[in-house]
């Protein structure tokens, strides 16, 4: 099968087309034929090296997949080939006591889809059948992979741990990302009123049209942390949403309310960052972390996505030899939503994503 792979971490040259072996399938396990995969920022620090990740190379990264089921395992049942899916990206044992409680997240063997494992920038790929989602047959797979990652990771951040309530005011730090976009519609289906900050005057008129009530440009205004506050009447903000790291979050733990709680699911800019501890025990905040989802967390928020109540923000398309195209626009911060790759397999991926979503501009675990 055709993939892109990179065989050591390193920088953009790293990035290859390559023929690998087709995976085979095992008992509980499903291939899919893969149509659209989308990119996380989670692709970027994987191909620039983490320690101990990924396990081996030749590696094969890409959390969110959608595509169509082409073998079967022998003990599978509910699924058959022809089947339209997209993967839960977090894998776990089913069998830790983090599992039996539902908690796939902690599990003690946890693992994410493309980081810890082989993922969908490729032509096939095997993973557990639990693992799947049915995809509606109106429901275009280019937009079916660019919301399994982002949702399921913002509906647990926003939903299960920081728990919100409507009528709270929750501000998102840096509104461009898959996570964050979805955030900002997350809290305002939940009735919370939505503030944000970005980069250019386009990604504050998108931040509005997802949900968000008021915006700051942080370039226009690099003081967006007294901007925020004064907005609030000097009162601050219930919810911070800051999975951009050391370089904001001295100033998001400073904007946060008596009682406020502060959210995080990623350091884009850093994980090491020094924080005045008087601010959290006088102002009695939470620190939350999270991180992924559990199964039915991931099937509950790919419900509100099918009943289009939460809808895939996709910022372009590019076929999947422009991975490293990919890789590049992300890092230099150029999207505001997802970039989806189509893999070209079977379905026409690119069709259904100008049938369904007109409004947008185009441009196996291993064994």
């Amino acid at each position: 099968m055709q993939a892109m792979i990179y065989r050591a971490a390193g920088g953009l040259d790293v990035i290859r087309a390559a023929d690998l072996p087709t995976p085979d399938v095992g008992p509980q396990d499903v291939r899919v034929r893969v149509v659209a995969a989308a990119l996380n920022h989670l692709d970027l620090w994987t191909r620039r090296g983490m320690p101990g990740i990924p396990p081996r190379f030749p590696h094969v990264s890409g959390s969110d997949v959608a595509g169509v089921i082409d073998e079967v395992g022998s003990d599978v049942q509910g699924w058959q080939t022809g089947d339209r899916v997209v993967v839960n990206p977090t894998l776990s044992c089913g069998q830790c006591e983090w599992c039996q409680r539902g908690q796939d997240p902690l599990c003690n063997r946890f693992m994410v889809l493309g980081e810890h494992c082989w993922g969908g920038f490729a032509e096939q790929l095997v993973v557990p059948a639990a693992n799947l989602e049915r995809v509606p047959d109106d429901f275009p797979l280019i937009e079916a992979a660019a919301a399994p990652l982002a949702y399921a990771t913002a509906w647990r951040m926003l939903i299960s741990r920081a728990k919100l309530r409507p009528g709270e005011t929750v501000l998102v730090v840096g509104a461009g990302g898959g996570v964050n976009s979805a955030a900002i519609q997350i809290a305002a289906l939940a009735g919370c009123e939505v503030w944000a900050t970005t980069s250019t005057p386009e990604k504050v008129a998108l931040a509005h049209a997802l949900g968000a009530s008021w915006v700051v440009n942080y370039r226009e205004e690099p003081n967006w942390s007294k901007a925020v506050y004064l907005h609030s009447a000097k009162r601050g903000v219930d919810v911070i949403v800051d999975n951009v790291g050391a370089a904001t979050w001295p100033a998001s733990i400073r904007t946060l309310a008596k009682g406020g709680r502060l959210i995080n699911v990623g350091a884009t800019t850093g994980h090491a960052v020094e924080i005045d501890i008087r601010q959290i025990f006088w102002k009695q905040i939470q620190l939350i972390g999270s991180t992924m989802s559990t199964r039915s967390e991931f099937h509950e928020v790919m419900r509100l996505v099918w009943q289009r109540k939460l809808k895939p923000v996709i910022d372009r398309v590019l076929p999947l030899s422009e991975l490293r195209e990919a890789h590049r626009i992300m890092e230099e911060g150029e999207q505001f939503g997802k970039i989806v790759l189509n893999v070209g397999n079977g379905e026409n991926a690119a069709n259904a994503h100008n049938a369904g979503n007109a409004e947008y501009p185009q441009s196996p675990p291993n064994s």
